[in-house]
């Protein structure tokens, strides 16, 4: 059986990856490998499952029909795996998430932590980036993101925290420039703001009517991260908008002062995402939820 079972993992990877070299990161095999086990497959069965160069990757008909019953199996065997650890006492296994840089440090990862001593048979990978990631390609089981999800296509989406916004300023720079009473006056004053990829983030706010709207900036400092955008703001080099949960000690202390605060705050939802699945494992549906309930209190 085990001789049976052999290469067919790695020949839907490549199909459901598109090729060889994605199918070997999400598998952590080289390009190599996974093409030697659909060939060796390939020479057991004796058909061609694909057509492939180094640019093109096609099913054959044959490769066509057996990928879509291996598909089927492999849902088969994923369900009876989910089926033993839901009996389990103890969730089990290993989860790979994708976090936001400073989110995820600040924020996931304690919760993170506390899984691992509850449950000591987890095993959590946690991979920071503000990359936005391909789940099914990179060999995701799950990622964190921040603000509107717009590729959501195949997967699955749960809301886990909100981050409610302000902007603020340190004590010695009011002083110096004054407290801004409108947001019209914001474009008399020096700021501070987050840019990835050359793409300035702009600052975003909610109306009276409850609608959302954006205040376009143009800055002479940018930065791409919001830890460092916190620190300049403290330093007195001008306005900030940034998360209440990464400023709250800050303004405990005294070292930052929020502004407008008689605006309504604009508030991000962070949201989790999984590749759609008929059956969600144990472990995966404990970490969601944990997350649901961790999180929200953390970033209010």
């Amino acid at each position: 059986m085990t001789n049976r079972l052999s290469g067919i993992q790695e020949f839907v990877a490549v199909v459901g990856a598109g090729g060889f070299a994605a199918a070997g990161e999400r598998l952590g095999l080289s390009r190599s490998a996974v093409g030697k086990a659909v060939v060796r497959l390939e020479g057991r069965l004796g058909v061609r499952l694909c057509h492939r160069t180094t640019r093109v990757f096609n099913l054959t008909d044959d490769g066509q029909v057996f990928y879509e019953r291996c598909l089927r199996a492999l849902r088969e065997l994923e369900a009876a795996e989910t089926a033993i650890e839901t009996g389990r006492n103890e969730p089990a296994g290993r989860i790979r998430i994708s976090v936001p840089v400073l989110f995820g440090r600040r924020c996931v990862v304690p919760v993170l932590m506390e899984l691992a001593r509850q449950y000591p048979k987890l095993d959590l990978e946690a991979s920071f980036t503000d990359r936005t990631v391909d789940l099914v390609e990179e060999g995701y089981d799950l990622a964190i993101r921040n603000g509107p999800v717009r590729d959501n296509a195949g997967l699955m989406m749960r809301r886990v925290a909100r981050q409610r916004m302000t902007i603020c300023a340190s004590p010695r720079y009011l002083e110096q420039r004054g407290s801004p009473a409108t947001f019209a006056e914001i474009a008399d004053h020096d700021t501070v703001v987050y840019s990835l990829g050359g793409r300035i983030r702009s600052w975003r706010f909610r109306s009276i009517s409850g609608e959302s709207y954006e205040l376009p900036l143009q800055s002479r400092i940018k930065f791409d991260d919001l830890d460092a955008i916190a620190d300049a703001a403290t330093a007195g080099m001008g306005l900030a908008w940034l998360p209440c949960w990464l400023i709250r000690d800050r303004v405990r202390d005294g070292e930052l002062v929020p502004v407008l605060r008689d605006i309504d705050p604009l508030v991000f939802d962070s949201s989790a995402l999984w590749p759609r699945t008929p059956h969600l494992p144990t472990r995966m549906r404990l970490l969601i939820d944990t997350l649901a309930a961790r999180l929200p209190g953390m970033t209010g």
